[in-house]
């Protein structure tokens, strides 16, 4: 694939891969700018399922406008260079910077409280729109050079209203980021993505997860059963009211858990207002 052009794309160098798309860098020759583009891979290619799921999440994703969202600049069906029938591309903002996970663990509160905010601002924006994203996790969050975090991969997103792509009583998403609705095959609403944030933002605060069964059998029971240990067992500096946001991400109670991201960003930075004196 490298050094074909796509449509008016010039591919220059794979980013990576994963299970819904491999991603290069290429080159924009009309905007004469570097873009990110993915691709369905060939084994989805011809599903029809895969192909909907994977033009959902630029639809998605295009419908946004926000700093903390990738933004999608295209869709397109291309002939294969290879010759074998069609390719589904996205095309859309080249995220310079690195997944969240590899900057875990966060060198302080501070910093995670930053991070946290954002990527709850993008998510609050998403789901105004009806979008949910149903796979938070830090392998899906980029952080820029200037420290903006970006909300990424919107393939697991579903439409509010849309046709469901998952059948009944099957699971998507990561086994430790799931929410318990998510666990039991349940329809799943934006208040699962709060219940990820929650996994992720104990993750940026304490450097430890929440859920840590040996296999994804006992994750998933955990997720369910078990009540994790309070975030400032690992870092006793947190205020109350910081933990307190994290905690009530993870309610296992779906109508007890906070409600909204917009609200989990105010939270955040209410007690970074009021802990300042605290954080390092």
């Amino acid at each position: 694939m490298i050094g074909q052009t796509i449509s008016h794309y010039e591919v220059l160098e794979k980013l990576g891969e994963g299970g819904m798309g491999i991603v290069y860098r290429a080159h924009d020759t009309k905007l004469d700018r570097d873009v990110a583009l993915k691709f369905l891979p060939h084994q989805l290619n011809a599903s029809e399922v895969e192909k909907e799921r994977f033009i959902q999440e630029a639809k998605a994703a295009a419908a946004l406008n926000h700093p903390n969202i990738c933004t999608v600049y295209d869709v397109l069906d291309v002939d294969d260079p290879s010759g074998h029938g069609t390719l589904s591309v996205i095309a859309m903002e080249l995220v310079e910077g690195k997944p969240l996970r590899d900057r875990l663990p966060l060198g302080s509160i501070k910093q995670a409280i930053e991070l946290g905010a954002q990527i709850a601002g993008g998510l609050a924006a998403a789901h105004e729109k009806g979008i949910i994203h149903r796979d938070i996790k830090p392998e899906n969050i980029m952080v820029r050079k200037d420290g903006r975090a970006v909300i990424m991969d919107f393939g697991l997103a579903k439409l509010r209203g849309s046709v469901s792509l998952t059948k009944a009583g099957t699971t998507v998403g990561t086994a430790k980021y799931m929410s318990p609705e998510q666990v039991c095959g349940q329809e799943a609403d934006h208040r699962s993505d709060i219940f990820s944030l929650g996994v992720v933002l104990y993750e940026m605060f304490t450097g430890q997860s929440p859920f840590t069964g040996e296999h994804e059998a006992a994750i998933l029971y955990e997720i369910m059963n078990v009540e994790p240990l309070l975030p400032s067992t690992y870092k006793p500096e947190m205020t109350q009211d910081m933990e307190s946001v994290i905690l009530d991400c993870l309610a296992k109670d779906v109508n007890e858990r906070c409600q909204s991201a917009a609200e989990v960003r105010r939270r955040l930075i209410a007690a970074s207002a009021a802990g300042s004196k605290n954080i390092s």
